[in-house]
């Protein structure tokens, strides 16, 4: 009799109602992967795009979730340097090398970019399969919850602010969706490297939460224009770095925010992707719109140890059990959480 699991599946695209929690066959490690007793994972935004139908190839019924930390209980073919029982964080992002042309090999076919949970099933589930050369060690005492919280966001702050957005001491950066992962993350990036935060969010509670974690100026969206205050806040100058995650109903706003010489780095759109471009304040300002997505191996490494460290927390808003991962869907759709749901099977 084939053996099963329990997993969060979709067989079709639509709302969280498509969203169901039932058994299904257990997966085997292929070459060169592993597999994971999932102790957490987490949702993020992508894991709603997957399940309203993104123009992509993802196999069905699929289960979704990028972050995944568990336990190594199985190893594939070529994976055998693993060792059982292994605590391990996934990096979510599989060809990465490739997508980037950092890997300058001479293969013919190489791979493109592929995420976890995406082009993959993923960590909603009791057990996951996952390349081998994905895994990160957990330190002995970080537990899975807050390494199922971090991944993903972190590397994708990571490189946008530092790797794309080249964030130097001193600087003004402002985030957009600062309350959400990937902008709580962002927040606490920048803080760490020394430059001014200004971030973007909604309702005051959310705006003394941001300033907890290293924000020195917060902007209430809904009660405020932000680029009018943060070119007032900085002396009629502007900031001279702007991480959106937003896209369309603040792309204008974040152009009108930045210093002349400003970048505006973008990797995401929350609210749409057909944001409108004054072009001359692109020329006349002499503006860089620079795009960015997840992060290398490296960086991922990187900002996981800094994570490690304590130097950097993930910010949990609440941990639910797998059999509520429709509701965490419905959650997360709300607009109402700051940082990240937590998945437990």
């Amino acid at each position: 009799m084939a053996k099963t699991m329990r997993a969060a599946v979709f067989a079709e695209f639509g709302g969280p109602e498509v969203v169901e929690v039932r058994k299904v066959p257990m997966p085997e490690p292929g070459a060169g992967q592993v597999r994971v007793k999932v102790e957490a994972s987490s949702m993020n935004h992508l894991d709603l795009w997957v399940r309203r139908g993104l123009p992509i190839e993802t196999p069905m019924p699929h289960i979704g979730g990028s972050d995944v930390a568990g336990v190594v209980e199985a190893v594939g073919p070529g994976a055998e340097s693993v060792p059982i029982g292994a605590r391990v964080v996934v990096d979510p992002s599989i060809g990465y090398e490739w997508y980037t042309g950092q890997d300058q090999g001479e293969s013919f076919g190489a791979p493109s970019l592929r995420l976890i949970g995406e082009h993959t099933q993923g960590g909603f589930a009791e057990l996951a399969v996952v390349p081998a050369a994905n895994l990160l060690e957990l330190p002995k005492d970080f537990s899975a919850e807050h390494a199922a919280a971090a991944g993903l966001v972190f590397v994708t702050a990571w490189r946008a602010l530092i790797g794309r957005g080249g964030l130097r001491a001193g600087e003004r950066v402002l985030i957009t969706g600062a309350s959400g992962g990937v902008g709580t993350a962002a927040v606490q990036v920048a803080a760490r490297a020394g430059a001014r935060v200004f971030a973007v969010t909604s309702g005051p509670r959310k705006a003394s939460m941001l300033q907890d974690l290293g924000a020195e100026t917060v902007y209430d969206r809904t009660s405020v224009d932000f680029s009018r205050e943060a070119w007032r806040d900085t002396g009629k100058r502007g900031v001279d770095l702007i991480f959106d995650t937003v896209g369309e109903t603040v792309w204008p706003d974040c152009l009108r925010a930045l210093a002349p010489g400003g970048r505006l780095v973008t990797s995401g759109a929350t609210t749409g992707s057909h944001g409108v471009t004054e072009i001359r304040l692109v020329f006349w300002k002499q503006l860089s719109i620079l795009g960015s997505t997840m992060g290398t191996p490296a960086e991922f490494r990187q900002v996981m140890r800094l994570v490690f460290a304590g130097a950097l927390r993930p910010v949990i808003h609440e941990t639910l059990p797998l059999a509520e991962t429709r509701q965490a869907h419905e959650i997360l759709e709300s607009g109402q959480v700051f940082g990240k749901l937590v998945i437990v099977p």
